[in-house]
């Protein structure tokens, strides 16, 4: 039996990697060797899984807005929200971009969105409301209070000439919300989900799976911000079982704003490996073939501690069946 389980699990992972790869979705990477180095192919195959318990109004890559009605307080609330965002840019709560004693240095979960301009404040994530936010942001807080599908939101800004490159987020346990606060109404301001291009305008949200390809612009000469929430992935009962451990992961990522706020164990985990991250720059330039073992002994402990995880969680749904 355990021969069988093994082989159905490993069919299993190449079958969602080659779906994920050159099946889903319209946007498709430029080679193979982008995706493995950009793709997350060791969550692909619990991503997989979570897809198949999906409801059908949460598949498509931009979801209607209207099938999902607990959402709705958010928008009708959007000058609230939108107002305490500005006076709290306007007191330059928001991260100083490229402060390597900021959170934003350590933010483990989108630090790489930083290198072009993007910023942002949480408000809560996974379970946990920041200090911060409680105090500069307190109707934003109170409302978001009232949507019970909202795992995690922050405001995000993105300054004129500010990007992200083309990218997906690693794992599928919950939904991407936008609702446009104080943006450009232009165009040239737009981010682009499986090849889909949507321009941001106040008061407007936009859902979507942020496990499709997806990039943004802003070309317009105008700050761009909007609250981002990660909504709760509509699922039958057996794939909210299955998401449990992914939103466990989530809560370990609590970034904090300020010295008020909790640090969750992987961000203060990472936080520790930053200088050691920023010793292995210098060995890079100084001795290229330890640089390199040291790379390839790092990521190669880290597969094989998220490949094991996800293997026994694997292991245990092909058991239930």
């Amino acid at each position: 039996m355990s021969t069988l389980f093994m082989t159905a699990i490993i069919l299993f992972c190449m079958g969602s990697m080659a779906y994920a790869y050159a099946l889903r979705g319209q946007a498709r990477w430029d080679g193979f060797g982008e995706y493995i180095r950009k793709g997350w192919p060791l969550f692909t195959p619990f991503n997989c899984l979570l897809y198949l318990f999906t409801k059908p109004k949460a598949r498509p890559a931009i979801m209607n807005i209207d099938d999902f009605p607990e959402l709705s307080e958010l928008q009708e609330n959007w000058e609230i929200i939108r107002d305490e965002a500005l006076a709290l840019n306007a007191d330059g709560g928001f991260d100083s971009i490229g402060d390597k004693e900021s959170a934003s240095f350590y933010d483990i979960g989108f630090r790489t969105f930083y290198k072009y301009g993007w910023t942002k404040f949480y408000l809560n994530w996974y379970g946990y409301t920041h200090e911060s936010a409680k105090r500069t942001c307190p109707k934003t807080i109170e409302i978001l209070s009232k949507v019970p599908a909202v795992n995690g939101a922050m405001f995000s800004i993105l300054p004129p000439g500010g990007q992200l490159t083309r990218h997906l987020d690693p794992v599928a346990c919950s939904l991407r919300y936008h609702l446009g606060l104080a943006t450009p109404n232009d165009d040239k301001c737009y981010i682009s989900v499986d090849d889909n291009t949507y321009s941001w305008r106040d008061g407007e949200p936009l859902l979507f799976d942020v496990t499709y390809l997806h990039f943004a612009h802003n070309d317009s000469d105008k700050l761009r911000v909007i609250l981002m929430c990660d909504i709760e992935r509509p699922m039958s009962p057996l794939g909210k079982l299955l998401n449990a451990p992914y939103k466990w992961l989530m809560k370990a990522t609590v970034v904090p704003n300020t010295d008020e706020d909790k640090r969750g164990f992987a961000n203060r985990t990472f936080s520790t490996l930053v200088p050691l991250l920023e010793k292995g720059k210098r060995l890079k330039e100084t001795n290229l073939v330890a640089y390199k073992a040291l790379k390839y002994l790092v990521n190669g402990s880290l597969i094989l501690l998220i490949g094991g995880l996800i293997w026994l969680i694997l292991k245990f749904f092909f058991w239930l069946f």
